[in-house]
């Protein structure tokens, strides 16, 4: 893509395909700290029905918060979140807004760094790093080197994300289920009982006994279910997916969260806490002492190492380009490849401090909780405003350098959860008051600053050029449907691609029959070739349908 379009709205000829959409958040939400929040939920010591069920609704209310509430504002808009919160709360709300968001998009990227870093250092034999701070100059140089990779891959902007994530998705998600497949045998072999029972039975007691204990009983069913619904409301409630979701097609593309949610939010966290208790159990350790790298390699081997590295690539990867695209609204001048550059340096530094593995769970919720004000406040401004009969844009059409009732609104929201969490409101549970606090207060404040005034002409012109816009949209669509029906994959294409697919399923066929009593060590070592060869077939596949 020739313009990231990083103030004006995307142009049609440069929206993506549904693939593109499915591929990045599977490669996103499918990431290395899969395996730590796996295992942290092991540590918290909630239930194993307290898991399946948790992460069922949660993860069912972020793919309706993302289909619902933020793709369809994307589309309709086809502007990041920071040029269409210029639009609502002025040049000044948004340089304060980008500043934070951009930190905590690098904070955020640096997690996924260190974690691709826990599976590197096993490389050069650099001990597990499980403080707040590094605890050798070796694991800093492997963060360092990780790092500017990941960066060379963020440059490339949407485009180069999704591809990189198209092809690495299918195959991370089948290294979940197979880690898990390979683990269950020496569990359940530990489980007193678990012998002669049926299959779920025996998963059951061995999950009761090993993995999800329940023996912490201030953690439970509500704390799963919000966990995983606030864990990304940074990016569908507080609309930071806007980013990405701007070249979507259609607004219902939103609803491809599905696959980070469901495959890497459900079954890679539940396969990552099965994997954390099986090396706990082959290390004779408590899980708390292992970091992501070392519970892959056990179930995985070297096979695992790459696992992690690659997980840990494909979310920092859109993460830096979000904080990129934050900072570079600070200035329309300053180029957002530069400003991608100078962020993910930023975030390789932060990448040299492993927090992530006690942290992390913490980190996220709070990350958002400080940005769904804002997100409320747009939500409030682009649906409910047209309705309570006051005027979208109204601080744009005034002239208003800084939107007061929008940054109010964030402050004041933000005062009440805290107060509410002293009071003793867990984490997980402030975001609903949060959210429903702003849009009260965003709601009244604009009333009385100049959201009730009218501006014919202003709205007159902004409708007739929205109205263009989509018209012309729209043509380029049909043309480009009509286009897309009469292409034909290639031999080469369908060839590499049923390779691709056998590479997956020998990989698939592996696990199973270390299900069954494999010799770890023999399946470890039988990944690597299957692992090789998908690689080799996946990624000539994704160059000829590019070409084409």
């Amino acid at each position: 893509m020739s313009n990231e379009y990083e103030r004006s709205p995307v142009a049609p000829q440069d929206l993506q395909p549904a693939r593109h959409f499915a591929a990045s958040y599977a490669g996103e939400h499918v990431a290395g700290t899969e395996f730590v929040i796996g295992a942290l939920f092991v540590a918290w010591g909630v239930s194993t029905g307290d898991i399946l069920g948790g992460l069922l609704l949660g993860n069912l209310l972020a793919v309706l918060t993302w289909g619902l509430v933020c793709a369809p504002i994307a589309v309709q808009t086809r502007l990041t979140l920071y040029a269409y919160l210029e639009k609502i709360a002025g040049p000044g709300t948004i340089k304060i807004y980008s500043v934070v968001n951009g930190i905590l998009f690098c904070i955020l990227a640096g997690t996924m760094i260190t974690v691709s870093a826990s599976a590197v250092r096993i490389l050069f034999g650099i001990e597990a790093q499980v403080h707040w701070y590094p605890s050798s100059f070796g694991f800093v140089l492997v963060a360092l080197l990780v790092g500017a990779v990941v960066v060379s891959i963020a440059v490339r902007g949407f485009r180069g994300v999704a591809q990189f994530a198209q092809v690495c998705a299918p195959w991370m998600v089948l290294m979940f289920f197979a880690g898990a497949l390979a683990m269950l045998p020496g569990l359940l072999a530990a489980t007193p009982g678990a012998e002669g029972q049926g299959a779920w039975d025996a998963f059951k007691l061995a999950a009761d006994t090993y993995i999800w204990k329940g023996d912490k009983s201030d953690l439970n069913f509500w704390h799963v279910a919000a966990f995983a619904w606030i864990c990304n409301f940074a990016m569908h409630g507080g609309l930071s997916d806007m980013t990405l979701l701007r070249y979507a097609k259609k607004s219902s593309y939103g609803f491809f969260s599905f696959f980070g949610m469901f495959i890497g939010h459900y079954l890679a966290w539940i396969c990552a806490g099965i994997m954390g208790a099986g090396a706990a159990l082959v290390l004779k350790s408590s899980i708390t002492q292992l970091d992501a790298g070392e519970v892959a390699f056990q179930a995985l081997g070297f096979v695992g190492i790459v696992a992690v590295i690659i997980a840990g690539w494909t979310t920092s990867n859109p993460t830096i380009y979000r904080a990129g695209l934050a900072f570079q609204s600070l200035n329309p001048k300053w180029s957002r490849t530069r400003v991608t550059i100078i962020a993910g340096t930023v975030t390789t530094v932060i990448a040299c401090f492993p927090f992530v593995f006690t942290r992390l769970l913490d980190f996220v919720g709070l990350m958002g909780l400080i940005l769904a004000p804002i997100g409320a406040v747009i939500v409030c401004e682009h649906w409910f405003f047209p309705r309570l009969g006051l005027t979208r844009y109204w601080s744009q059409y005034a002239g208003k350098n800084m939107n007061y009732a929008a940054i109010i609104a964030w402050v004041l929201s933000l005062a009440i959860a805290w107060g509410l969490n002293q009071a003793g409101l867990h984490l997980f549970f402030l975001m609903p008051p949060t959210w429903i606090v702003a849009t009260v207060i965003y709601v009244v404040i604009a009333s009385m600053t100049g959201a009730k005034e009218a501006y014919p002409e202003k709205v007159e012109a902004e409708n007739l050029a929205t109205l263009a816009r989509q018209q012309t949209e729209l043509e380029w669509l049909t043309q480009a449907n009509q286009q897309e029906e009469s292409k034909k994959a290639s031999g080469k294409q369908t060839l590499c691609g049923v390779l691709a697919l056998v590479s997956l399923a020998a990989c698939l066929v592996l696990a199973f029959i270390a299900a069954t009593g494999m010799a770890l060590s023999s399946f470890k070592l039988g990944l690597i070739l299957p692992t090789l060869s998908y690689f080799i077939f996946a990624t000539l596949w994704a160059l000829e349908k590019e070409k084409a």
